[in-house]
């Protein structure tokens, strides 16, 4: 796996997070993950896929993600249950 995608951390510094290379289940994942490579795409980043279908930014890094090119990282949910709540 190249080094883009190796730095491709959406919430860096976490200590407990799992490491996926599957396309996210929320849509909101999904495009944060996509827009940041996006922007490492538009900065000069090499695709990972071979023959992109499109040349725009966003849709070869919706392929790429879809394709599961990407490895990305997402916090443990149960070890952030620490007993802390909003105040209702």
């Amino acid at each position: 796996m190249s080094g883009f995608a190796k730095s491709l951390n959406l919430l860096e510094g976490a200590d407990s997070m799992a490491v996926l290379n599957q396309a996210p289940d929320s849509q909101f994942a999904f495009v944060s993950v996509a827009g940041k490579r996006a922007r490492q795409l538009m900065s000069g980043a090499v695709p990972l896929v071979a023959n992109p279908r499109s040349h725009k930014a966003t849709r070869v890094a919706m392929e790429e993600l879809s394709a599961g090119q990407l490895e990305y990282r997402t916090p443990d949910l149960d070890a952030d249950k620490d007993g802390k709540r909003r105040k209702e």
